[in-house]
């Protein structure tokens, strides 16, 4: 028996609507905003990836799942869905429509990393990103998007902002975390040792317990920012205050992804372990230009639908379960069943539904069947009902029969 790959899950008939309902709201929601969907290839060039979300994140160095093919090209299945819809919106010139552009993904995306409760291997996200929107109040409105989706399905969650200002913010904020984590080289983790060097704003987004100690004491990027970031950031927080949204400020928050600028911030629960996050982003400014295009502002979030699942289970949230059908036929011979059939067609091609015996049942078993599909009613057809020209129909919840021509069955069932 050949078995399903670690970190990857099958999503059974039995569960599927709960996805359908999750990315049904999300589409819901999308739309009151004005955001249209976007789909970008599942893989990518590696390139686009190693440019875009940084040489020095862990995505990029441990777990991107990159392979060379046949024309010898290296490619890589996308670990993340910000980069691809960037390289899109540059190759297809949708920088000179109407901005700003609003979209939206859902999408599978890839990672190689132990496996754990809301994180796996293979997972999928629902994300939205704005483009060519430079104020404030587009800030806001990422983050309003993501608190709406997240109260309509129900989850309680808390936001947390913070702003890792532009470049020139942080060439003066990095000098003063290297002079902070210099005396502690020899302590941090070999991960952060590289950091250090690298990207010294990284060393506060570790999750080893030795590594947070030390920079619960790191100095505050909100100290180092400029006047114009800092301007930018009292203004997202007008803007959420506005409309209601609440907050708390949390100047540990770096995100994970090297092209995030000024406004960043995590809608995180708990109850799913360390990684508690099931909704975050930020400004990415730069990375349209770093990608090849026209310099372009940007901003957006993902949220992973695993763990909004998680987490709406753990809350208590109730998904709506599929509808069952209307009617189910039951026939006693061939020639009945035949006219199920026909008639079963006839419904669904109407848009009722309807279901008919594929498994040579008796007339009893298909009764338990159809019990346990849920269905409102049984119409049953043997040798005098074909004669007859109609079917006796039971209404499951009260007992009740009564005879329907065969002719009247499309009408009979659209009013029931």
């Amino acid at each position: 028996m050949i078995n399903i790959p670690k970190g990857t899950k099958d999503v059974l008939p039995s569960e599927s609507y709960k996805w359908q309902f999750v990315e049904g709201v999300a589409r819901d929601v999308a739309a009151a905003f004005g955001v249209k969907e976007i789909r970008t290839p599942t893989f990518e060039h590696t390139e686009l990836f190693q440019r875009g979300v940084g040489n020095t994140t862990d995505i990029v160095t441990k777990e991107m799942y990159t392979f060379t093919d046949k024309g010898n090209r290296s490619i890589t299945l996308k670990p993340e869905g910000t980069a691809g819809t960037v390289r899109s919106f540059i190759e297809n010139g949708l920088f000179s429509g109407v901005l700003p552009l609003k979209m939206f993904y859902i999408t599978p995306a890839f990672r190689y990393e132990r496996p754990q409760a809301g994180r796996l291997r293979e997972f999928h996200q629902f994300g939205v990103e704005i483009f060519g929107a430079k104020g404030a109040e587009t800030d806001a409105e990422a983050i309003i998007i993501a608190s709406t989706l997240l109260k309509k399905l129900g989850v309680s969650v808390q936001l947390k902002i913070n702003s890792i200002g532009c470049p020139e913010c942080r060439k003066r904020y990095n000098e003063a975390l290297k002079g902070f984590f210099a005396p502690h080289l020899e302590s941090l983790c070999y991960d952060c040792k590289t950091r250090f060097e690298k990207n010294p704003l990284r060393l506060l987004d570790c999750k080893e317990e030795a590594c947070k100690k030390i920079n619960a004491d790191a100095p505050s990027i909100l100290d180092y920012l400029c006047e114009d970031c800092d301007k930018h950031f009292a203004l997202v927080k007008d803007y959420l205050e506005i409309a209601g949204v609440e907050y708390e400020i949390d100047e540990r928050i770096v995100r994970g992804l090297d092209y995030y600028t000024r406004t960043v911030f995590e809608f995180v629960a708990s109850g799913i372990g360390a990684q508690g996050t099931v909704c975050a982003g930020g400004r990415y400014d730069g990375l349209i230009e770093e990608l090849g295009g026209k310099s372009a502002p940007a901003v957006g979030f993902a949220a992973g639908i695993e763990r909004l699942l998680i987490v709406m289970e753990q809350s208590g949230v109730e998904i709506p379960a599929p509808k069952a059908p209307t009617v189910y036929f039951a026939g006693m011979d061939t020639e009945s069943r035949k006219q199920c059939f026909r008639l079963c067609s006839a419904l669904r091609a109407a848009g009722i539904s309807a279901e008919i015996d594929q498994m040579e049942r008796s007339v009893k078993a298909q009764f338990k069947y159809a019990d346990k599909l849920g269905v409102r009613y049984v119409a049953v057809i043997g040798e005098s009902e074909l004669a007859e020209g109609s079917m006796n129909v039971k209404n499951m919840a009260t007992g009740e029969s009564e005879k329907v021509d065969f002719a009247n069955a499309v009408e009979y069932f659209s009013q029931k």
